[in-house]
């Protein structure tokens, strides 16, 4: 058929491929981003509270099963319906494939899991860097093995959002470590979207600014340390767990099928100016 249509006419040719084409899309009716997560599996880790909560929360409402990655037993809140709690150290690095791995294949994962060391350039101590690090960089990797390897298995093409941030490529003082750690998640993410690629696992960054979380807003509570962050955002606020968790279930969904290795930045503007 499409040799025969590049023997006419270039403008004859062209319209006929137009009405092929839209003959071929006619009574395919769009289906709603809310309708993919209905019977789908994830796991959310750092589910207990904020960003992960809420994506936790989202899901759930969607009609999702999500395993909730918690740290530990001792203090954690009663699972939702539909939610299997998992309570893992992701900094032990065994325990936590291990742990993830058995959980089986799942349709995505949300690394949200993270950590905040506030220690100024001068006084990073090895401790800080270190659970740092860990947590926010070396976790979502052995993580994320795990689960793609089961999505690989059991030819689940998946997605994997990474929780990131603006100050992963703008600094600010006092955030040595964490802005090397959400550093490090950028170029993770890319490695991962080209490696897990050509199994149609797409992997991408959601980067936040401040996020009012319950700890976000004692955090941020002083206007000497937020005012200088939020005189450059042009919405003139901050985020909060809502507008998180709207990109992430964007980037889990089939609405994101082609976009893979990319940071879907959430901050109001606060890296335009």
């Amino acid at each position: 058929m499409l040799r025969s249509i590049c023997k006419l006419p270039h403008k004859i040719a062209g319209q006929m491929a137009v009405d092929i084409l839209s003959r071929s899309m006619s009574g395919q009716a769009p289906q709603k981003m809310e309708d993919y997560f209905k019977g789908k599996k994830f796991i959310v880790t750092g589910s207990c509270a904020g960003m992960g909560e809420k994506i936790t929360e989202r899901l759930v409402d969607l009609g999702s099963f999500v395993y909730a990655v918690v740290e530990k037993e001792e203090g954690a809140a009663k699972p939702l319906p539909n939610t299997k709690q998992i309570f893992c150290d992701v900094s032990n690095w065994e325990d936590t494939y291990k742990k993830m791995y058995d959980i089986g294949p799942v349709h995505g994962l949300v690394n949200n899991a993270g950590v905040a060391v506030i220690e100024s350039f001068f006084d990073v101590t090895e401790h800080g860097w270190d659970k740092t690090l860990n947590i926010n960089a070396r976790a979502l990797v052995r993580i994320s093995q795990a689960v793609a390897k089961n999505m690989i298995d059991a030819g689940i093409k998946g997605s994997i959002v990474n929780i990131s941030s603006t100050i992963s490529t703008r600094a600010i003082p006092d955030h040595t470590t964490y802005c090397a750690s959400k550093g490090a998640v950028n170029q993770i993410t890319r490695t991962m979207a080209i490696e897990l690629g050509k199994y149609g696992i797409r992997t991408n960054n959601v980067n936040p600014t401040v996020v009012l979380t319950r700890m976000g807003k004692i955090a941020w509570s002083d206007p000497e340390k937020s005012g200088p962050i939020m005189r450059r955002i042009p919405l003139g606020r901050f985020a909060e767990t809502d507008d998180i968790a709207n990109a992430v279930i964007f980037m889990l969904s089939d609405y994101s099928t082609m976009v893979n290795g990319t940071a879907l930045v959430v901050d109001g503007g606060f890296l335009a100016g």
